[in-house]
């Protein structure tokens, strides 16, 4: 009876040790916030970018292959908002600053400043974040899902986008938020 007890109470300790020490993931973000007004939220498929019709090397090819969709989701700051912009942001921020996103790059857009980071292994990546945000406009997050992509395969794939007939397709939705 005692054993049955102790199994009891230690399968309850277990679960709330892991639903207390869990820190929100990007996904759970995403679901949390995609119903949010401030919000808007979209996926683009990868069949949008018309890859599949240009001229491409074998290299750009597997590139392509390897890439399935975009999540998007974009904060638009007004006067109204001004509080939980910088709430969001905030969160936004400290999600990705853990340890398991692997930082590629920064830099500095027309938007506003960009950060792009992965997750997976080098040879291996299965999503690449990339954060921007304006403190004038708000904030996008862009999630690149694939299947073992590599740092190579993102060279490759923007050049088979600069091949491809694509004209921003299923951008236009979060061009108009933000504007």
């Amino acid at each position: 009876m005692t054993t049955i007890i102790k199994s009891i109470l230690t399968f309850v300790v277990l679960l709330l040790v892991g639903a207390c020490s869990s820190t929100q993931s990007l996904q759970e973000y995403y679901v949390d916030n995609s119903e949010n007004p401030n919000f808007i939220s979209f996926d683009v498929p990868s069949s949008i970018l018309r890859l599949e019709e240009a001229n491409l090397t074998a290299s750009q090819k597997e590139a392509v292959g390897s890439l399935k969709k975009l999540n998007i989701l974009a904060f638009k700051k007004s006067g109204e908002n001004e509080a939980d912009f910088v709430a969001e942001k905030t969160q936004v921020k400290a999600i990705l600053k853990n340890k398991k996103f692997t930082e590629l790059m920064k830099m500095n857009t027309s938007f506003g400043k960009a950060t792009i980071k992965y997750l997976g292994d080098e040879d291996a990546i299965d999503e690449v974040v990339i954060y921007g945000d304006n403190d004038e406009k708000g904030f996008a997050l862009i999630r690149v899902l694939g299947d073992n992509m590599n740092p190579a395969h993102l060279v490759e794939l923007i050049k088979a986008m600069e091949k491809s007939n694509y004209n921003g397709e299923g951008f236009s939705k979060l061009k108009e938020f933000l504007e």
